[in-house]
């Protein structure tokens, strides 16, 4: 028989246990050692098993809670938890300790994923865990954000394999009381927030909380009997669905979460956000409903209430090809926002026009995050730059530097990815780990090399372990009988150099380029001498056909036994296979085609581990790779035949692999011990340790990005609004005037016939006609730079000009550069709440 509906009961605690509840709940306990062994030591082999507190507690027999209960030691060692706890979530920390009062009392932060932990699987890879890992810095940081994303009812989904390695997805269904969750409940009912669907019908949602140390995370779910049936589908599945199920999850992750962080700010007294930060474009509506908030609580046209929406939002871009952003045809948004009762008092046209692209049957919400924020920023420095060529045409006459996206580099928590092992040889405590800057004593103090190589083994020795454990358990799935996999136990070498690859399998990550020449990785792996072995992980989008077919090929060659002890595929990538491939591998493998990887974090969790990576120069490696920290696979730039192009890039693999890096890994001193490979591993634990941690990316978002907004919210909405109102103003005036700006003639002027050479002061003029600017409403500006056969400028210098008051503007400088040089005049905007002189998108050249 089935169940015509499943619940769960959570265990009741003795009154002496309570504070347990606490510390199961809060996901401190994910990156907080000694919570979990708090846990462990109430029955080792289950909290190894589940490796969950909260389903702990449920597991436990009634009588071993009866026994810890008036165990003194235990109850002890509860109450110091409890208490550490207790400090963790009151005390002052960075934030608290900064001397500025512009700092925003919350920042909301939206995501359409948030990978915390395994135990609360609400996510399907890179960008979620970093939305995890950017809460726990938060926390750890003291920065008062509030988490808002939605409850995935079946999450993404988990990951088989056929007989013949094709993947199989299944989609276990989860019951959010199972999970460290609490429902928002007012006066004992939970509380809904509603967001207005077409043909009149209504969508409601109930909000869970997670605690996420100090931050509390908010998660939407449709499926309450408030709902129809259709409607309580909305948060069945992370990215699952049609471009209609699509649009209302991002509808209610947007304007719905918005309605959430409200209504949880007034129930509980945390300060209401000053600052919306959306992670990838998923939330953009979001603008649209604090738009409104604004119209209807104040009074104001959408164009005034525009500027203090922008002022307050930051959005960070993912995408680094057009094809990854999320698109809905023009007349689906119109279905959803026409009737004009999901934002009331925002004129649908208006709505249509943020969304506008190229394609005018496509609304792009990219696009639509880039209009309603008045900061953008890719993810790594090449990305964004990539960044600014991509969204390039929202700005035309700019050049491309110019392109108001600039770049945080993502991060990744420490204490949730280091091995607790390592930490403790190199004398860090958990929360040392998390820390972006020089700490304590040096890394190397008292530990030498000889304990370093012991305790990568260990951790290697400990990911050959699970990879036995994980093939015996895949192939058993697959239809083997335990009878004939015997071969499994001598999978892995705990001696053998170890390679890792394991991500998401979209094809640009190029999974199989490793394949590239079969003979020469079966080579690679059975070389006598100098082994290697290869754990490769990782999921493709159950629509992606094409990332299937990739893991089909990858399998199929590992099941091959002539290989199959030295390369291995695991299925069912997740957070739990990711620590033991982070700390055990030797080498971290990343080979996406060049440009296409915005970020790509999972090098970093390697590297905090002693891992070295190799990797085409892309997302963060380009800016960190040092040549001592790593390897970079030389990319066959120019080559535009994508076959020729990974053939050879694919050659520079296994060239680095097997006269480089297998070399030098086996290559032993007398003590043996490899010590070039060690002098590798320490540079890379002392130099990239703090560049890639998630602490140092909250920090720069809170300098560059939510403090800055903080405070054009405040010149934007102080006194009436009076800062928005202006900017409303200035940009009608623009309308009318900036079409008959004119610059009429200009001219450079060197005195007394100076000889042209570097250094040389000169002097350039123009007459511009403003069309009714006032001087002090633009910016004019002469800019002198190289030139090429072309004209165009590079390296450019730009000096500002300054007029008479009757159109005659006139600047001096010296001149930068030696060769052919050019020079131009142009006209900006001016106004005190633009961020950049590029915001408004105008410029008029000479």
């Amino acid at each position: 028989m089935r169940a015509v509906r499943r619940f769960t009961v959570r265990a009741s605690l003795p009154e002496s246990l309570s504070g347990l509840g606490d510390l199961a709940t809060n996901l401190r306990w994910t990156w907080h050692p000694p919570t979990r062994d708090l846990f462990a030591s109430m029955d080792a082999e289950l909290f190894n098993r589940v490796r969950d507190p909260l389903r702990m507690l449920t597991a436990l027999p009634p009588a071993r809670l009866d026994e810890l209960a008036v165990d003194d030691a235990f109850l002890a060692h509860a109450r110091e938890a409890v208490a550490d706890l207790d400090r963790y979530l009151a005390e002052p920390r960075w934030y608290q300790k900064q001397d500025d009062p512009d700092l925003p009392p919350a920042v909301a932060y939206f995501s359409m994923e948030f990978g915390v932990t395994e135990a609360l699987p609400n996510y399907s890879g890179g960008l979620g865990v970093l939305a995890g890992d950017h809460l726990k810095a938060a926390s750890d940081l003291g920065v008062p954000m509030v988490g808002v994303g939605l409850l995935y009812r079946a999450g993404y989904f988990r990951q088989a394999l056929s007989l013949d390695g094709w993947q199989v997805e299944h989609y276990p269904v989860i019951d959010p009381n199972a999970f460290p969750l609490e429902l928002l409940t007012d006066g004992g009912k939970p509380v809904l927030v509603d967001v207005a669907m077409p043909a009149g019908r209504t969508l409601h949602a109930q909000i869970w909380k997670a605690r996420v140390g100090r931050i509390p995370l908010l998660l939407l779910d449709t499926d309450t009997d408030a709902n129809d049936e259709d409607l309580r589908a909305v948060t069945d599945r992370l990215y699952g669905g049609d471009a209609d199920h699509r649009i209302r999850q991002e509808i209610l992750s947007g304007i719905g979460g918005f309605r959430a962080v409200r209504r949880y700010c007034e129930l509980t007294g945390h300060p209401q956000p000053k600052v919306f930060h959306t992670n990838e474009g998923h939330a953009g509506f979001l603008g649209l409903e604090r738009a409104r908030e604004i119209i209807q609580a104040d009074g104001l046209a959408f164009d005034e209430a525009l500027p203090a929406v922008r002022a307050g939002t930051v959005f960070t871009t993912h995408t680094p090809v057009s094809a990854g952003i999320d698109r809905f045809p023009v007349d689906l948004v119109q279905r959803y926002f026409t009737d004009g009762r999901l934002v009331p008092d925002v004129d649908p046209r208006r709505v249509l026009a943020l969304g506008a692209e190229d394609n005018p049957g496509l609304f792009n919400m990219a696009h639509m995050g880039l209009r309603l924020a008045q900061r953008a920023n890719g993810v790594s420095a090449l990305h964004g730059r990539v960044s600014r060529r991509m969204f390039s045409r929202l700005w035309p006459g700019f050049d491309f530097d110019e392109v108001p996206v600039s770049s945080v580099t993502n991060g990744v928590h420490g204490p949730t990815w280091v091995a607790r092992e390592l930490s403790a040889l190199l004398g860090r405590n958990h929360e040392e780990l998390g820390l972006d800057g020089a700490q304590g004593k040096p890394l190397r103090d008292g530990v030498t090399d000889e304990q370093l190589w012991a305790l990568r083994r260990e951790l290697r020795e400990k990911l050959v372990a699970e990879v036995r454990r994980r093939v015996r358990a895949a192939w058993m799935q697959r239809g083997a009988s335990a009878l004939e996999l015997g071969w499994t136990d001598t999978v892995f070498d705990p001696d053998v150099l170890t390679v890792g690859f394991a991500r998401r399998v979209p094809t640009y990550k190029r999974l199989t380029l490793m394949l590239r020449d079969p003979d020469r990785l079966r080579a690679l792996l059975l070389d006598e001498r100098r082994p290697i072995q290869l754990v490769v992980a990782g999921k493709s989008h159950p629509a992606d056909e094409g990332g299937k077919q990739l893991i089909q090929q990858i399998v199929r060659f590992v099941d091959d036994p002539e290989v199959r002890r030295r390369i291995v595929f695991l299925p069912d990538y997740d957070m739990s296979m990711a620590r033991y491939l982070y700390r055990g591998c030797d080498v971290w493998l990343n080979t996406p085609v060049r440009q296409l990887e915005a970020c790509g974090t999972s090098g970093m969790k390697s590297a905090l581990n002693g891992g070295l990576n190799l990797s085409i120069r892309d997302g963060w490696w380009d800016e960190c790779y040092d040549g001592s920290n790593g390897w970079a696979i030389p990319t066959a730039d120019g080559v535009t035949d994508p076959l020729r192009r990974d053939e050879l890039e694919a050659a520079a693999l296994y060239d680095l692999l097997g006269h480089q890096i297998a070399p030098l890994f086996y290559d032993r001193g007398a003590d043996g011990v490899p010590g070039g490979w060690l002098s590798m591993v320490w540079h890379t634990l002392e130099t990239l340790g703090p560049r890639v941690q998630a602490s140092r990316m909250v920090r720069e978002y809170v300098e560059s990005g939510y403090l800055p907004a903080s405070r054009m919210v405040a010149e934007a909405t102080g006194d009436g609004y009076r800062g928005a109102l202006s900017l409303a103003d200035y940009r009608t005036k623009l309308d009318v005037s900036w079409p008959r700006v004119r610059i009429f003639d200009t001219e450079l002027l060197v005195e007394d016939s100076a000889p042209m050479v570097t250094g040389t002061e000169v002097t350039i003029r123009a007459r511009i006609d403003l069309a009714g600017l006032e001087p002090s409403e633009v910016d004019v500006q002469a800019v002198v730079g190289k030139v090429g056969d072309g004209d165009e400028l590079s390296d450019p210098v730009t000096v500002g000009m300054s007029g008479d008051g009757i159109g005659a503007f006139a600047a001096r400088l010296k001149l930068p550069h030696p060769g052919s040089i050019g020079y131009t005049v142009r006209v900006l905007p001016k106004h005190r709440l633009l961020a950049t002189p590029a915001e408004l998108a105008r410029v008029v050249h000479a």
